[in-house]
């Protein structure tokens, strides 16, 4: 009785993990396409591993009855050097084909297309109007980041377009730059419902996109924009009182964190900090104000 409760059970995980590798593999493929890559080599006979029975073919096998050295194959999934987990998380293995080189603005237009279809968060999904990706240098040396659009933004598609927009336009002319020499985003892409902060599955589902928008563009500064932003990033839970006239540290980028514009405007004394934590950043990079 127990060889046969353990071979039913076996049986329908199999049938869910090829499902999601069908489904991986699904995907991965139509990433590719629109990166355009149009062919895969085909497989050696050194790389291809065992193939995989179809889940229906698996469900049909009288598993009640097998011996156990036949139990064992059933219940083991058959090993395939063709494929492993890659650090994108695809588990489909194409470093034998690798995509062609395209500049990082198109590479960033592919994955804004994935943003667009994105329905991770049902509730961001369902009441956006638009999502909002990023806007800027795609090679920017500074990335200024924020916490998630507002209501202008997700009405035109840009991040920083509001009141708060107009505010870090000035706070970059100040600065001797322009919103065409950084790259603007979001951690998150979807307006959450009432400009309420993002919820921790939110910023979960969407840091994917952050994190390879941030690769592609590669900067050597990042600025965060009040405190969802910086803990977020950093992943701390330190205010940004305690953030602030500090560089910290993101992979290969100097990281400096600052009150939001929207906090600015209801609290104009903090402007003074928050030109502090500017001239900081500017220090940092070289320039002179």
């Amino acid at each position: 009785m127990k060889l046969t409760l353990a071979a039913e059970e076996a049986v329908p995980t199999m049938r869910e993990d090829a499902e999601r590798w069908r489904g991986a593999l699904a995907d991965r493929l139509e990433s590719l396409a629109r990166a355009g890559v149009e062919q895969l080599p085909k497989a050696t006979a050194q790389a291809a591993g065992p193939e995989l029975a179809p889940a229906t073919e698996v469900a049909a096998q009288p598993v009640a009855s097998a011996a156990p050295d036949q139990l064992k194959e059933v219940t083991q999934m058959p090993k395939s050097t063709a494929w492993r987990p890659l650090a994108s998380g695809s588990l489909f293995d194409v470093d034998e084909a690798p995509a062609p080189e395209i500049s990082a603005a198109a590479t960033l237009e592919v994955l804004e297309q994935e943003v667009t279809g994105c329905t991770l968060c049902h509730e961001l999904a369902s009441t956006r109007t638009q999502t909002v990706f990023g806007v800027g240098n795609p090679q920017a040396q500074l990335c200024i980041l924020g916490e998630a659009p507002g209501a202008d933004e997700d009405r035109l598609g840009e991040p920083f377009v509001g009141r708060a927009g107009q505010l870090l336009n000035k706070i970059l002319t100040a600065c001797k730059l322009e919103r065409e020499d950084v790259y603007i985003l979001n951690m998150i892409k979807c307006r959450p419902p009432g400009n309420r902060n993002p919820l921790p599955q939110e910023l979960a589902n969407c840091r994917r996109y952050l994190e390879r928008q941030l690769e592609l563009i590669q900067p050597e500064f990042i600025c965060c924009l009040g405190a969802v932003a910086a803990q977020s990033l950093l992943n701390t839970t330190a205010s940004i009182g305690k953030l602030r006239k500090t560089v910290h540290a993101y992979r290969d980028a100097k990281v400096v964190c600052t009150y939001h514009p929207a906090y600015l405007l209801r609290n104009p004394a903090a402007k003074k900090d928050a030109w502090e934590d500017m001239q900081l950043l500017m220090r940092e990079m070289g320039l002179e104000l």
